[in-house]
């Protein structure tokens, strides 16, 4: 038989054949990588801004604090130191205020020289004018004067002692602006040195903080290029920790979900390869003449039923891959179960019978009403019981059972499938309703399905509402439940 995918043979008609353009397949596109980083956006630079942000700030409330309290410590201290003063110039002066000896003058001078101002009181009169009428006559009237007061229109720091016979001494100095001016001038120091101290805390802090960063970032890279195996290291503190295990729980689900998708597309291929064999085998047969006549009519009926079970196949995936997506088609609406299973038994007695197999329906004795998709639901059924069928010797019963989900009518319903074939373990019990799982566990040791009808089944179940569970049968096989929500309008009020 020639070959159809061939070169065509040569003739005159070859050169006149009209040229066919393939279509061009563009290159796969890599995906964008990160955006060019800019440092101001960086993790580093943020963290040199705050903590350089905290240490101006610590720097300028340490200097709103300490400054006054530093300059009132230098004022107490210049108090002090003059009030002593004071009290030695009026111990010098005492009993001879009217003439000064060299030991008065002496200290005079000397006072000056510490920009000290001496002014002598006599006779309620200052030696020289600049100190006010009322703290020269304060002093005559024998009080003792201690504080700030104006001198000359300046504020200055006065010590006053009296002298006998209503004399006395006054020491004055100005007001020093240098205390708040060198504190001022020595703040830019520490405040430099805190700048410094944060942008090293900042870059240090940036650094711990960015690693385990950049180390998750790397991984989620290997991730998206198809590395399975890369793990991120745990470690503390607790938020990265949890980065790290996000990121190693996402892998390890990835290659779980990746390796399942590779079972199962085996499987699948597995499943299809096996009507097409048997399909193109029997194809060529009839191409090469190979069949009688006598024996068409049955090579057709093989055919058809091959291509059914492939249609079967093809419907399956396209109702699994379409299970989630939001145009799957629903019509939920009430549903009598026991109504459900009399339609099945027609259906399905006279194939069990045709196999040796007892079929039996168990059903209450009124109806159970649900509401549900009753052609999805009937699919549902359907599926379980070939799946039962399948499995089952001769002789092993097949049982669809009926019952209420409960007391109240509005509660929903029960159906379950079961059977009397090899059953599942609790290991199958776990996984049975994984694409493929089962199929791949069994293929070659019993007799299979695709795989992918319990997955369709559980699909459809839970998106109408319901649940279904897998668990052993009294018949020594499998049992499948499905349970389905009551009718939402039993439960409404009149009115």
């Amino acid at each position: 038989m020639p070959d159809p995918a061939g070169p065509p043979p040569a003739g005159p008609d070859r050169a006149h054949q009209p040229t066919v353009a393939l279509p061009v397949i563009a290159a796969p596109v890599a995906p964008a990588g990160p955006p060019r980083r800019r440092f101001a956006r960086t993790l580093t630079a943020r963290a040199v801004l705050v903590t350089c942000a905290v240490a101006l700030v610590s720097v300028l409330v340490t200097a709103l604090v300490a400054v006054p309290l530093t300059v009132r410590g230098t004022e107490r201290r210049d108090q002090q130191a003059l009030a002593a003063q004071a009290r030695l110039a009026a111990d010098v002066l005492r009993g001879r205020p009217a003439r000064r000896d060299t030991a008065g003058e002496r200290l005079i001078r000397q006072l000056r020289q510490q920009e000290i101002d001496v002014y002598v009181i006599h006779a309620g009169q200052a030696d020289r004018p600049g100190l006010p009428q009322q703290l020269v006559n304060r002093v005559s009237a024998g009080r003792d004067v201690s504080g700030w007061r104006l001198i000359n229109g300046e504020r200055a720091l006065v010590e006053g002692r009296t002298l006998p016979g209503g004399d006395g001494v006054v020491l004055t100095r100005a007001t020093r602006t240098g205390p708040w001016r060198q504190v001022l001038l020595s703040l830019w120091l520490p405040l430099l040195a805190g700048l410094a101290a944060g942008v090293a805390a900042g870059l240090l802090l940036a650094a711990r903080l960015a690693r385990p960063i950049r180390v998750a970032a790397t991984a989620a890279a290997r991730l998206r290029a198809g590395d399975r195996a890369v793990r991120v290291p745990v470690e503390p503190p607790d938020e990265v920790a949890d980065l790290a295990y996000a990121l190693n729980g996402l892998a390890a689900a990835l290659a779980t979900s990746e390796g399942r998708q590779r079972e199962f597309l085996l499987s699948v291929s597995h499943e299809l390869r096996t009507p097409l064999t048997a399909i193109r085998g029997y194809a060529e047969a009839l191409a090469d003449g190979v069949i009688d006549a006598a024996d068409t009519p049955a090579t057709g009926r093989t055919m058809l039923a091959e291509a059914e079970h492939l249609d079967r196949l093809v419907r399956d995936l396209l109702a699994l891959a379409r299970l989630e997506a939001a145009d799957f088609p629903l019509d939920p609406g009430p549903v009598d179960l026991t109504r459900l299973a009399v339609d099945a038994e027609r259906t399905w007695s006279d194939r069990c019978a045709a196999m040796g197999v007892p079929f039996r329906v168990e059903l209450p004795a009124g109806a159970v009403p649900a509401y549900t998709d009753p052609g999805r639901i009937r699919q549902v059924v359907d599926g379980l019981l070939e799946n039962a069928l399948r499995v089952v010797p001769p002789g092993a019963p097949v049982v669809l059972a009926v019952r209420p989900g409960g007391a109240d009518p509005a509660g929903g319903g029960v159906l379950e499938v079961r059977d009397g074939g090899p059953g599942f373990t609790d290991d199958d019990l776990a996984v049975a309703f994984e694409r493929g799982a089962l199929h791949q566990r069994y293929r070659g040791v019993r007799k299979v399905g695709s795989g992918l009808g319990l997955a369709l089944a559980a699909g459809l179940v839970r998106r109408l509402g319901g649940d279904i569970a897998a668990g052993h049968a009294p018949e020594g096989g499998a049992a499948f439940t499905v349970r389905l929500p009551g009718d939402p309008y039993l439960t409404r009020t009149p009115g």
